[in-house]
């Protein structure tokens, strides 16, 4: 093979890996949608089918961590407020996917950062970090501008 048919086989297969991360990409942010839909519909199942068996959920906030699929799914569907999901964002590709969104608690929001390391299609990692919203100070109003929440 001379040096010309190397250089587009390598090519031919370095389309043939970008195709596959982008089809990829495309599984994932669509199980991502399914997910946050079914969180904020309260379909427990549905919206634990983006797990592994083993997967692990931590929340570094209250010190939590979770351990397997049914594990966190009992953890959720047990919490007796209502609740609510507004995806902001979500942002990522390949293995790690970060979505942002209000999660709303008996009409309190709390501003959520997921942050979701996949392995294949299913996620194997997350970590939920929550902030609750505070008053801006008045210092800096010369400088800012209103965000729509």
């Amino acid at each position: 093979m001379n040096d010309r048919q190397k250089n587009n086989r390598q090519e031919s297969d370095e389309q043939k890996k970008e195709q596959s991360s982008a089809a990829r990409d495309q599984l994932i942010r669509a199980a991502l949608d399914q997910h946050w839909a079914a969180s904020d519909a309260n379909d427990f199942e549905t919206e634990h089918l983006i797990y592994q068996e083993d997967a692990v959920l931590e929340y570094p906030q209250s010190g939590e961590r979770f351990r397997g699929r049914r594990n966190i799914q009992h953890q959720r569907a047990s919490q007796p407020s209502k609740k609510r999901f507004t995806v902001q964002r979500i942002l990522g590709g390949g293995d790690l996917w970060v979505t942002e969104f209000i999660l709303t608690y008996d009409g309190k929001p709390s501003y959520t950062v997921s942050i979701m390391e996949f392995l294949g299609d299913k996620v194997a990692h997350e970590t939920q970090y929550f902030a609750d919203p505070f008053a801006a100070p008045a210092s800096r109003v010369q400088w800012r501008e209103p965000m729509d929440t």
